[in-house]
């Protein structure tokens, strides 16, 4: 899968999930936009994609800013001419029971997991509608599927992110656009890595294949249907899982 001269961006590019698949993207000869609220960490990620003899740029972005996406857009076409490829990864998690979680808690996560990929869709649209073709991938989770106690609002806006997939596949399949998402199970990050090691026994017996994904898990699956090759799957979601949920 070599799709040289392409454009991607990925929001939540600076680690983990995020900074695997823009690796993965470039690999193939994608010119990457890494994007992050982190602009220091965006700018050295996308230096060492540049080194891979690609073009790059590290870009600060809070997704759940329309103004800061709009200006975000406007500038990667300026800089790079086209978009092609739009990977909604960004997001956070403010775990808590339901009974005791704060309305704070439950907004911040709405809007940089669902809404952010709304902003960012909208704003990706144009230019691919416009030229009849592009690729969105975007990252929704097996909590979607399976619910999580404590992650109320997490589970919430990742379910939210797969009927939206779905809504804008439908919208724009005319257009060439195919819109997808990936569901990752329990993957080895940051996010995860401070989890209690019982904790982590405990899920590990619910995957069939007995161990934990790798970020290379999920961005291999991404950069397929980010690819030219996955032009006839759109409004679907890949479970990139091990099992845990069939």
């Amino acid at each position: 899968m070599d799709f040289t001269g392409q454009v991607g961006i990925v929001t939540g590019g600076t680690r983990g999930i995020g900074k695997a698949i823009a690796v993965g993207l470039a690999r193939r000869g994608v010119s990457v936009v890494v994007a992050g609220r982190n602009p220091d960490a965006a700018r050295e990620v996308a230096a060492s994609l540049s080194a891979m003899g690609v073009k790059a740029r590290g870009i600060k972005l809070d997704v759940s800013h329309s103004g800061e996406v709009e200006q975000a857009f406007e500038e990667i076409r300026k800089d790079f001419g086209r978009i092609d490829i739009l990977i909604n990864n960004a997001g956070i998690t403010k775990d808590g029971l339901l009974m005791r979680m704060k309305e704070e808690a439950w907004d911040d996560v709405i809007d940089i997991n669902l809404k952010g990929v709304f902003l960012c869709t909208r704003e990706a649209i144009k230019d691919m509608a416009k030229q009849r073709y592009g690729r969105i991938v975007n990252i929704t989770s097996v909590a979607a599927f399976m619910g999580n106690p404590g992650q109320a609002n997490y589970s919430a806006s990742k379910a939210g992110i797969v009927g939206l997939t779905k809504t804008v596949a439908r919208e724009y399949a005319g257009r060439g656009v195919t819109v997808n998402a990936v569901a990752p199970g329990f993957v080895e990050t940051a996010m995860t890595d401070i989890l209690p090691d019982n904790i982590k026994e405990d899920m590990k017996k619910l995957i069939p294949l007995g161990r934990f994904g790798v970020v290379e898990d999920v961005a291999n699956a991404v950069v397929f249907l980010a690819s030219p090759d996955s032009g006839y799957i759109t409004g679907q979601v890949i479970h990139v899982n091990g099992g845990m949920y069939m």
